[in-house]
């Protein structure tokens, strides 16, 4: 396999991300929603942002340590299955759908949190679907082992 472009994800996935939680905000400011406020749901809202926010930068360390590219753009040099990776394929486009409901929730705007279903159908089929094909295609049996092993969020 000619492998000069990794899966050939052509717009960066932190931007899909960022893009549907600046629509929530937008949304809110023309037609606000408010969500039922339960005493102290905000610290659940900043746990699940921490949880997050720690789930994608333990991936990214275990990115780097196995000298391989974060950007889904670069060639794949392995198949990570340890550490988040045993729990989800995707743990940062995992974190990437929990940001927007604790965020949501912490802001009490139910058009952030919302925001996380139009962001993991623009992961899936912008990012997630092209790169299982790359896989696929570059380590074979052993990627399609970890596919039914692992499931893709969590």
């Amino acid at each position: 396999m000619d492998d000069k472009t990794g899966a050939a994800v052509k717009f960066p996935p932190p931007l899909i991300f960022i893009f549907w939680i600046l629509i929530g905000f937008g949304l809110q400011r023309v037609i606000p929603v408010e969500m039922i406020q339960i005493d102290g749901i905000q610290y659940f809202g900043i746990f699940l942002i921490i949880f997050a926010f720690s789930m994608a930068i333990t991936a990214s360390v275990s990115i780097k340590r196995a000298k391989t590219s974060l950007e889904p753009w670069k060639p794949t040099s392995t198949i990570i299955s340890s550490g988040v990776f045993a729990y989800s394929r995707n743990p940062i486009y995992t974190a990437f759908c929990i940001v927007p409901l604790g965020l949501g929730i912490l802001q009490n705007n139910l058009w952030i949190v919302a925001s996380l279903i139009p962001t993991a159908i623009s992961l899936y089929f912008l990012a997630i679907k092209k790169e299982e094909i790359y896989l696929e295609k570059k380590f074979g049996k052993g990627y399609l082992d970890y596919k039914n092993k692992v499931k893709r969020w969590m």
